[in-house]
């Protein structure tokens, strides 16, 4: 006995199939908010721009709260350690301190001695980083757009973007906000930038996210610090395994992303990730008076 199984009805199946499962898109769009800010030196500059830290640069942790604060925004405690080695996993990827877990295998931090807030004067100067303060700082919107791989990731990364490998780095507000303040090279080096964005968890063991770039860097998820790069710092780079986290499958979570730039020397920027953003609504970034 043969079964006949028309061509019609396998391709209303097909159909129904590709509606309810459309392929990844080519490339994923997320807007955030860029913060131009004057450095130390100038009138009205900001203390915490161009600043020498007391214990050198590098990279420091510990200077943030691991949770994220009633307003979306990262909360200094100043309790800073200066880095000497990053965690690692088992594989040896770089990791924060905050996803260390020697059950699975991972090689804990090693810190210098002493305390530094790596170069933040103060929760107040800190506060201005990600608020919009009048004379102090001027926002501006930036998009980036993360390009689909072949491995199936998306990547942004400012030595692949043809914009921005013209300038050298990551430079998103050239000739904007104060303008660029001068000197070799003459670009705007100091400003910060925040991005609010939502994932769908999938409990695969598959989905991370990757940062490399300079200068402070921290990530949360979930409103969990599992990113940890504070400091003035050349190109540095954390991994993060999503399935660390105490996620549910098919839930959606959100990720901030918080980044300074503070020194005239360089600014490099690429992150790399398997998991599909969608754009979320901006905190309230307080306004000018």
């Amino acid at each position: 006995m043969r079964t006949l199984i028309s061509f019609s009805a396998v391709s209303s199946v097909s159909i129904m199939l590709a509606i309810s499962n459309p392929p990844p898109p080519e490339t994923i769009e997320l807007t955030g908010t860029v913060r131009d800010f004057k450095e130390r030196t100038e009138n009205n500059g900001h203390t915490d721009f161009e600043v020498y830290p007391s214990k050198g640069y590098g990279q420091y942790c510990k200077n943030i709260s691991t949770q994220l604060g009633a307003d979306q925004k990262p909360v200094f405690v100043g309790n800073g350690k200066k880095v000497k080695y990053q965690a690692t996993d088992s594989d040896w990827r770089p990791i924060s301190w905050t996803m260390y877990d020697s059950s699975m295998g991972d090689h804990n931090i090693k810190y210098r001695k002493g305390h530094s807030t790596g170069g933040i004067e103060s929760a107040d100067s800190f506060n201005q980083w990600y608020n919009d303060v009048e004379g102090v700082n001027i926002s501006i919107p930036l998009t980036l757009t993360l390009q689909r791989q072949q491995d199936g990731s998306y990547v942004f990364d400012d030595q692949l973007d043809s914009d921005y490998e013209q300038l050298g780095g990551f430079f998103p507000i050239e000739n904007q906000g104060w303008g660029n303040p001068g000197g070799s090279p003459d670009r705007n080096f100091h400003f910060t930038f925040e991005l609010h964005t939502e994932f769908t968890y999938q409990d695969n063991g598959s989905q991370y996210f990757q940062f490399i770039g300079d200068d402070d860097v921290w990530v949360f998820i979930d409103g969990q610090l599992v990113i940890d790069l504070g400091g003035i710092h050349g190109a540095t780079e954390q991994y993060v395994d999503i399935s660390r986290l105490d996620l549910e499958d098919g839930e959606s979570y959100t990720l901030d992303f918080f980044f300074a730039e503070r020194h005239r020397t360089q600014s490099n920027f690429r992150f790399q990730t398997n998991l599909l953003f969608e754009d979320a609504a901006l905190p309230d970034g307080g306004g000018y008076d």
